[in-house]
């Protein structure tokens, strides 16, 4: 339910407009509402950290307006708070008025969702479901370097699901379209919110079964199979991709002493 500050409450700032987080001083503010000039804003309260609540405040100001990913590095609960506040000011900013009739809509005070009085139309925060998935072959590891990416760091493949499809057989399409190779054994990992716009990474892993890679130049500069202990440049530790690639490093370090049981001393 959203509330008009006083200035005495207290907890984690979210303060997001058009996909813009604040971080004064480069970090999320913490504190009460009077001590950020936050008083006679409206907030909504959408969780918890630490103890502490965690306010979304739907504003822009005039300074220090950045992404989140700059506090991707940093707590992973504190940045997934984050996501879902930057993800939930752009759901309301983009559904002020109805799809289907036209008429303004208001903030739902039971849930998130936007709501017509006209034509009693419900709209919810949509999510778009994504994989991300780290192909396996012996000690290599396939990495590719993506055209969005900069700074020449080499990741695993990701795509969106289409409709109508499996996740799994959104892992086959994407590698298959991205790469030209087909992938085996597709196992489940784990998942990530991704508030890029809006999505959810959902992670797998999977073993080469067959053919050469020959890159879509549309989506990706660079792709090769890299050996688990002579990786390129890497996504920055906490993002699932980086999770992926350190599982894979460690189930090829784990056979390759199985299989030499000396292996240690000799790397």
């Amino acid at each position: 339910m959203e509330q008009e500050l006083n200035g005495s409450e207290t907890g984690w700032w979210i303060v997001s407009q058009e996909s813009k987080l604040w971080l004064p001083k480069g970090e999320l503010p913490f504190g009460t509402a009077s001590a950020w000039s936050l008083q006679g804003l409206t907030a909504t309260l959408i969780g918890e950290w630490e103890g502490s609540p965690a306010w979304l405040v739907r504003h822009a100001m005039p300074r220090d307006m950045g992404s989140v990913r700059q506090i991707i590095d940093g707590d992973a609960g504190l940045f997934q708070l984050a996501g879902r506040g930057v993800q939930l000011a752009e759901f309301y900013r983009s559904h002020r008025y109805c799809g289907y009739c036209g008429h303004k809509m208001r903030v739902s005070n039971r849930e998130w969702a936007c709501l017509c009085d006209h034509c009693r139309e419900r709209y919810y925060p949509q999510i778009a479901p994504c994989i991300i998935v780290a192909i396996r072959r012996g000690d290599d590891i396939l990495l590719a370097q993506h055209t969005r990416h900069r700074g020449g760091i080499y990741t695993v493949l990701a795509g969106f699901a289409e409709v109508g499809e499996t996740l799994e057989q959104t892992v086959a399409r994407e590698v298959m379209e991205e790469t030209r190779i087909k992938v085996k054994n597709v196992r489940y990992v784990t998942s990530q919110p991704w508030p890029f716009p809006h999505s959810l990474m959902m992670a797998f892993m999977a073993e080469y079964a067959d053919g050469d890679i020959i890159p879509d130049r549309n989506e990706i500069l660079d792709a090769g199979w890299y050996r688990y202990d002579a990786l390129p440049l890497l996504p920055p530790p906490g993002t699932v991709a980086r999770r992926l690639i350190e599982d894979t490093v460690a189930l090829c370090r784990a056979e390759r002493e199985s299989d030499d049981p000396h292996a240690t001393l000799h790397s």
